[in-house]
């Protein structure tokens, strides 16, 4: 019938709590009490509430509310240095840490009483292990990295083009932009997905980006599929998409 999607979260729990107030009043408006929604990761990073939001979302599913979440590469950065002291990561080729301020490691930290700062590697390690709680952790860990509904695949970063869904690397599927934002071919399915912030969520004949910017203050982005149709949720009502010219 439906199903909804919440964009990139990045500790911004009263946007999230917003959204699903959106999505509500949506399903209300059509009938359809027990539509899913699935949340595209990022639950963590910039933002003043992560643990809030991890909080909100494990006792929401606990109670059985119609909720599905996936991994992003936020979260993976987030239960490694917790869990393992790993600070880096190969793929974000700066060399920048989770901790450093671009990243957003310290407000996460901080959200759960944990003081940290870049560099200070062992120390911060030590404190949040004892800080965070482990079933937070167990939690994001035991997340799925996708989720198809019909003819439609939901994933935090993207695909890679030409590769079977089976045999997609978790890498990719987390944190893929090159050759990805710029393949403009035929897909197995249509993709939903963030990780790549954008002004305003986009159609692009093949995919469709709803990141529009949370971790960075900017509007949480609610979707509404039906029928083969998306749409944005407002707390007008519903709105066309933006569809990206070709080329």
């Amino acid at each position: 019938m439906r199903i909804y999607a919440i964009g990139d979260i990045h500790g911004q729990l009263d946007m999230l709590k917003a959204a699903h107030k959106r999505i509500e009043a949506d399903k209300v408006r059509v009938g359809d009490p027990d539509a899913k929604i699935i949340h595209l990761g990022d639950y963590v990073d910039r933002g003043p509430d992560s643990k809030g939001v991890i909080q909100y979302l494990m006792d929401g599913m606990a109670a059985g509310q119609p909720w599905l979440a996936i991994r992003g590469n936020h979260d993976r950065m987030f239960t490694r240095f917790v869990r393992h002291g790993i600070a880096h990561d190969a793929q974000i080729k700066s060399g920048k840490s989770w901790l450093h301020p671009a990243l957003g490691g310290v407000e996460t930290l901080a959200s759960y009483g944990v003081e940290a700062k870049d560099g200070d590697f062992e120390l911060c390690h030590m404190r949040a292990h004892k800080g965070v709680p482990a079933a937070h952790l167990d939690f994001i860990e035991n997340l799925p990295l996708t989720h198809q509904w019909g003819d439609y695949l939901f994933v935090h970063a993207g695909i890679r083009p030409g590769v079977a869904l089976e045999d997609q690397d978790e890498e990719d599927l987390i944190w893929i932009r090159e050759g990805w934002l710029d393949y403009h071919g035929t897909l197995p399915m249509m993709v939903v997905h963030g990780h790549t912030a954008l002004d305003e969520p986009t159609h692009f004949g093949n995919r469709i980006d709803i990141d529009s910017g949370a971790g960075y203050g900017h509007p949480m982005t609610t979707l509404v599929i039906e029928h083969g149709h998306e749409e944005v949720v407002t707390e007008t009502g519903r709105k066309p998409l933006t569809h990206a010219k070709p080329g």
